[in-house]
């Protein structure tokens, strides 16, 4: 519906007498237009947004009504405007053709003024009806796109500032969680199409095996100091104790969720890779001994990025291996401590590996 004060109709007919009539019976309480063949007046509807409803005739030089209807629907500028069918023709057979071209009324000459003016009436209180509702309904969709960005949003800054807890903790690993999480990206689209894991890895889980890589280590908030700085090798004791960063991480992201009432879809990668990415393909990993497919495919993703990043980083305690160097020992390791599948999806791509190293440095 336009914002004029008074609703806006087209009438459409050859006939100056019917436009004179017809106007003169809806000047009161409408603004009247008028087109005298269907060519202009399809002209006007087009080019005119102000256009509420419109009164057609069937039998004109040129372009007949019908013509003209058809027209009007196909264009989407036009195609919910109203049409009502103002005509000679009686036949049923062309009332029902001019219905099923998408009119909204047939009415037959000669007019009865009042039942014109109800049946008009009628139909601009529907159109109100149905514009506002398609306002409505796009007004939600634009809430709705809104608030899944601001909570994507959310999602991305609650991940980072959880990751940075763990990162202020050890700050040796500098860019340690940006190149993660690009390289648990990297195989993940390698693998999205292999058998074993294309139902898993979709684009969306792709999309959240991304933002949720960074909390891989958040268990280390809870390591003591004298543990995680050291500067040499951890005694067995030490390592034990390590080792519990793994269920840290877990039961802090659980716990997380736990004051929302709620699982949260975005968080249970995170759960999953936080626990579980110190498990190794043989069952010799912890904390559970998990092997083969029992260790989720987002952990066994971080496993791979985890271990090529510690690698080729320098560290208080070692110097960083070079490329090479850990694409051997990866190698090696295979079948082992690697799923085979994603060690080869690695070894194939092991050049993205090297230049995301190389964009973040340390």
């Amino acid at each position: 519906m336009n914002f004029n004060l008074k609703p806006v109709i087209l009438i459409i007919d050859d006939s100056p007498d019917v436009i004179n009539l017809i106007s003169g019976l809806l000047k009161k309480n409408y603004k009247v237009k008028a087109a005298n063949n269907g060519e202009k007046g399809i002209q006007v509807a087009q080019s005119d947004n102000s256009i509420d409803l419109i009164l057609l005739d069937i039998m004109m030089p040129g372009i007949s009504g019908f013509d003209v209807c058809e027209q009007l629907k196909a264009d989407p500028s036009t195609a919910n405007i109203p049409v009502i069918f103002l005509t000679s023709m009686t036949n049923l057979d062309d009332e029902l053709r001019g219905l099923k071209l998408g009119a909204v009324d047939y009415v037959t000459k000669p007019i009865s003024p009042p039942v014109l003016l109800a049946r008009i009436e009628n139909h601009l209180k529907i159109k109100a009806a149905n514009d506002f509702l398609k306002d409505k309904s796009s007004f939600l969709e634009s809430e709705v796109t809104k608030r899944s960005k601001e909570l994507a949003a959310i999602q991305d800054v609650t991940i980072l500032a959880m990751a940075s807890l763990a990162e202020t903790r050890d700050n040796e690993t500098g860019n340690h969680i940006l190149r993660t999480k690009f390289y648990v990206k990297e195989l993940a689209e390698y693998l999205k199409t292999h058998p074993r894991f294309k139902d898993a890895l979709t684009d969306h889980a792709i999309n959240i095996l991304y933002k949720s890589a960074p909390l891989h280590d958040i268990g280390k908030v809870g390591i003591p100091d004298s543990i995680l700085l050291k500067p040499g090798r951890l005694t067995p004791e030490e390592f034990e104790v390590m080792k519990t960063h793994t269920m840290l991480g877990r039961d802090a992201i659980t716990q997380a969720e736990s004051h929302l009432g709620m699982e949260v879809d975005f968080l249970k990668f995170a759960k999953e890779i936080a626990y579980s990415h110190q498990e190794k393909w043989d069952g010799s990993g912890y904390p559970q001994g998990l092997s083969g497919d029992n260790i989720p495919i987002s952990a066994r993703l971080m496993a791979l990025a985890d271990v090529y990043d510690a690698l080729i980083s320098r560290r208080v305690y070692k110097i960083g291996m070079t490329h090479e160097q850990a694409i051997q020992i990866i190698t090696e390791g295979r079948g082992t401590h690697f799923d085979p599948d994603i060690t080869d999806a690695f070894l194939e791509i092991n050049e993205c590996f090297r230049e995301i190293a190389q964009r973040f440095p340390d």
